[in-house]
């Protein structure tokens, strides 16, 4: 392999969840969903090198994010617990492959924010360290190694906008701008600056698993055509409530966000981050100005656009301090 191939450097994207439905419990105590999920321009940074043996990684902030406020902590930083580490684990595990890898990883993406930093992370490692390696996997074979590190990693692998069902192995793409150009949507997201356990929230659920077909089915036609009225009219998550339940800031954040114009709001995944669409730049800065004038507490928020065809690098995204 030539020199130019020994390392490579990926931005692996965040994610929102449009539609968030709990379907039941499995014997096994996890739960089966069914939901859309749609990559966004905020990104870690990833780098992979090839190594003699062993894995070794380096997780560090990104720089100026202010990692005071953003929810770091050990579990989010430690390397042997990251899922970028594991996932290369787990691919030289499934291939056999005798080497190793220098993961250096800048966390970007807030921890346990609901916006899957950690799941891209190990898409990015797995798809990465796959070429890298020369290992040869198809897209399926690591998709079901992820399916083994989170229920989303199987998704942000796949790529693009999806429906993902079961515990994320049953993934389908999403028929994105077919009629609509296949322009982005703006997203403001707010993040009040500590981390939610997702194995909590789920263990709190109390959601009605009754379906919501109307949502899901909108959600669908919402992509497919562009419109984002008619997403930001149908978001659905069976979290919600939970969350808002545990944590009463995030509920005052989704409820400002809508205050402050932006086109519906909602929990992404198990927060604690929320979001909401706007119509261009210009109405994204106006929704984060007035969100900015309503908020007395100090939260983090990024202006950012949906990748729907699923481009792992991706420009960084606009940030600001409310």
């Amino acid at each position: 392999m030539s020199e130019r191939n020994e390392s490579l450097t990926l931005h692996p994207a965040g994610k929102i969840n449009l539609y968030l439905e709990v379907l039941g419990v499995r014997e096994n105590g996890y739960h089966d969903i069914r939901s859309v999920l749609v990559p966004v321009s905020l990104h870690d940074v990833l780098t992979l090198e090839k190594a003699e043996k062993e894995i070794e990684t380096d997780v560090r902030l990104c720089e100026g994010d202010g990692g005071d406020l953003m929810g770091w902590g050990d579990q989010g930083l430690s390397p042997k617990d990251n899922l970028a580490t594991r996932a290369a684990l787990a691919l030289k595990e499934a291939s056999g492959y005798r080497g190793g890898a220098r993961i250096t990883l800048e966390k970007c993406v807030p921890v346990g924010g609901g916006l899957g930093g950690g799941s891209a992370d190990a898409a990015a490692t797995l798809k990465g360290l796959n070429e890298l390696w020369g290992t040869g996997l198809s897209l399926s074979e690591l998709m079901e190694i992820g399916t083994g590190l989170g229920c989303d990693v199987p998704a942000l692998i796949h790529g693009g906008a999806v429906s993902m069902q079961g515990m994320g192995e049953d993934v389908q793409p999403l028929d994105v701008g077919a009629e609509g150009g296949g322009q982005s949507w703006f997203v403001v997201i707010l993040n009040p600056g500590f981390r939610v356990s997702t194995a909590d929230v789920y263990s709190r659920c109390t959601s009605s698993l009754t379906s919501v077909d109307g949502e899901f089915k909108s959600i669908v036609s919402a992509l497919r055509t562009g419109d984002v009225e008619l997403a930001g009219r149908n978001l659905y998550n069976g979290l919600q409530e939970t969350v808002f339940g545990k944590y009463p800031l995030v509920r005052i954040l989704a409820e400002v966000l809508t205050e402050a114009g932006a086109i519906g709001s909602l929990v992404s995944g198990s927060g604690a981050s929320v979001f909401g669409f706007a119509s261009d730049e210009t109405h994204a800065r106006s929704v984060v100005e007035r969100a900015r004038e309503r908020l007395e507490v100090p939260v983090w928020s990024w202006i950012t656009r949906t990748l729907p065809d699923g481009v792992m690098v991706a420009h960084g995204p606009l940030e600001a301090r409310v």
